[in-house]
This record gives structure tokens, C-alpha cells and sequence, in this order.
């Protein structure tokens, strides 16, 4: 099959987006298929992918590739290759990786154009909430995760309690970690500890609040060192204030064998499946209650992660690739 990836920003940038638009890209690749990705993010060097990446194209290139995919897959909807594909009368899949909504909630213009021209194709939700706030019946594929990176490894002790692994914002909810921690002791007396693997600007003032405990910032991390990292830990905490679309931190701290203890809104549930705990977003003491129960349970905690094998099968770049070949197959056969 030859598939057009259509992903607004693409490597070099760095983000969720992204990697989820290479990771099934590459796979599609390895599972027989053409591919080629367009993209509106430049780069000053050489691609070294397995597939053409054409960026910033004209309307003449774009209007080609629009011609010679069988179907156009759009990793989160965007108006600018998206009108061109139904002016053409190109099969269109749009995975939605979010709510068509401006940042500060409110329904801009363009969202109302986007909702018009979602009716118009094939729509994928990346979890249940992202699906309830979609028209029509949209087919749910959750995201995959780097399983080549992202695993258990027997040999790292688990040393350490929680980690914490995202943007030092308010959004992501550190500081509610840090607070949930405040005072918390294992059963045998001994502090929590708690690392704290990202950076941004809220950072200086995290770990003025966290002074005097065993609290470490890392610091952005990445590639085996952020693996070696979240494997010497028992819980992964993701106390977001808002609504996560998905999750990918939650099944890449799980393969690690951490334990995810997540805010209950949007599709972190879906992320952790039956594998993980939930807690009401923007509350500290849930929050608090959920680790301290998990922490004193070693196991309800590997009761937990038995279920993990089978819930990360279904998020590997290989599985969610088959998922969305099969609504691709469909779509060719008119289905």
C-alpha cells in the first residue's frame, strides 16, 4: 500500500507527535508498505529515514504526493494538507491526538472548520475522551511507545520509590507530587524517595519547595540513561492538572516495571489499562493515599504489573501499525 504520512511537525522537532508519526512510519516500512511523509517542520540536515520526507512543500508537490499515495494519514488534523486531500478526493484517515479546542478551552474558528472537514473522512481517537468529544463513531488506537528502548532490565535494582518523568510546568503537576510527598514515610519509617526527570522553567521553583528531602532533579534525560533511571524505581507518578489526551509516559514507565499512578481525566486510564492506579487530577491527597497504599503493597503492586505483558503487546509501533492498516484496508475496499 503507499501511504502519504501527513505530520504537521516531524523530527527534528521533538515531541509526542513526532515520534509517534516516525515510529509507525518505520513500521509501516517494515510491514511491506510505501511510504512518505510530509511535513511542515525544515531541517538544515540530510534525512537518514527509511522512507522520503518532503518539507514545506509547494502546492504542485503536495498535489503529487496527494496523487500518488492510496491513502493519506493524518497524525493530528491539520487545514493546510487537509484541504488539498479533499479537494483531490484522496482516502483520508485523521488520528486525533487531542481536543479540537484552542489551548485556553475556548472554540476558535478553526476548530470549527476542522470539526466540518472530520465529518468529511475517516477518524481515528487516541482514547476514549478524545473519541466522546469526536463526531460520528471514530475508531479508538491508542499510541505506541518505543518497546525496542523502553523495557525491564533485571539487572538495575529497584532502589528508589517514584519518578516523575515530564515538562516542569504547571500543567504536569510536580509541584502536587512534591506536596503528596510531603511527610510520607515507608512502612518501616524511612523517607519516600522521589525523582524528578525534566526540565522547564517552573524547575528553580520545584526544587525550592522540595529543599531538605530525597528529592532529585535530573534534568532532561533521554535514550538508555532514561531507561536505566525509570527501571530503579517502583512507581511512576503522572499527577497531571489537565486532561491528558493519552499517555505515553505511562506505558514507557510501565515497560520499566513502574507501577503508574495516574490522574484520572482524559485518556491517561486508557494508557495504564489494568496496570495501573487513578486519582482525581489536581488533588494531593489521593494522590498521597494511592502511593502510600502501593509503596506498603509489594504485592498489589506486582499484582499490577502481571497485567502488563498483555496490555503492552497492544502498544507496541508493530501492533498499532496492524490497527491502522486494517482501517486503511477498509477504506480501500470502501468499507
Amino acid at each position: 500500500m503507499r501511504i502519504l504520512v501527513g505530520s504537521h511537525v516531524f523530527h527534528p522537532s521533538v515531541g509526542g507527535i513526532e515520534s509517534v508519526s516516525a515510529m509507525l512510519a518505520e513500521a509501516f516500512v517494515k510491514l511491506g508498505h510505501e511510504v512518505q511523509v510530509v511535513t511542515q517542520t525544515p531541517s538544515g540536515q540530510p534525512d537518514a529515514a527509511p522512507y522520503a520526507i518532503h518539507r514545506q512543500p509547494g502546492g504542485g508537490e503536495l498535489r503529487s504526493l496527494l496523487g500518488w499515495c492510496e491513502i493519506f494519514w493524518q497524525n493530528n488534523i491539520s487545514l493546510k494538507t487537509l484541504g488539498p486531500a479533499l479537494l483531490k478526493g484522496t482516502p483520508t484517515v485523521i488520528t486525533h491526538q487531542t481536543w479540537l479546542m484552542r489551548p485556553d478551552g475556548r472554540t476558535g474558528w478553526q476548530d470549527v472548520l476542522k470539526k466540518l472537514a472530520s465529518s468529511r473522512v475517516r477518524n481515528v481517537a487516541i482514547s476514549r475522551a478524545i473519541a466522546e468529544a469526536l463526531p460520528g463513531e471514530p475508531v479508538i488506537i491508542g499510541n505506541p511507545y518505543r518497546d525496542e528502548l523502553f523495557r525491564r532490565d533485571t539487572s538495575v535494582p529497584k532502589d528508589r520509590d517514584v519518578v516523575f518523568l515530564g515538562r516542569l510546568v504547571s500543567d504536569k503537576g510536580a509541584d502536587l507530587l512534591i506536596d503528596a510527598l510531603d511527610g510520607l514515610e515507608q512502612p518501616g519509617g524511612a523517607p519516600v524517595s522521589c525523582t524528578i526527570i525534566g526540565d522547564g522553567p517552573d524547575r528553580v521553583a520545584l526544587e525550592a519547595r522540595a529543599k531538605g528531602r530525597d528529592i532529585v532533579f535530573t534534568g532532561a534525560k533521554s535514550g538508555p540513561e532514561l531507561v536505566t533511571l525509570l527501571n530503579r524505581h517502583k512507581l511512576l507518578a503522572v499527577p497531571s492538572r489537565w486532561n491528558e489526551p493519552f499517555g505515553i509516559v505511562a506505558l514507557e514507565g510501565l515497560a520499566c516495571g513502574c507501577v503508574p499512578v495516574v490522574s484520572a481525566g482524559g485518556g491517561l486510564p486508557d494508557a495504564v489499562g489494568p496496570c495501573g492506579v487513578t486519582f482525581p487530577n489536581n488533588n494531593a491527597g489521593p494522590l498521597r493515599q494511592q502511593l502510600c497504599d502501593l509503596l506498603g503493597n509489594a504485592a498489589r503492586r506486582q499484582a499490577l504489573l502481571a497485567n502488563a505483558p498483555e496490555h503492552l503487546s497492544r502498544h507496541t509501533a508493530e501492533a498499532v501499525a496492524h490497527q491502522y492498516l486494517a482501517v486503511f484496508e477498509s477504506m480501500r475496499a470502501g468499507r
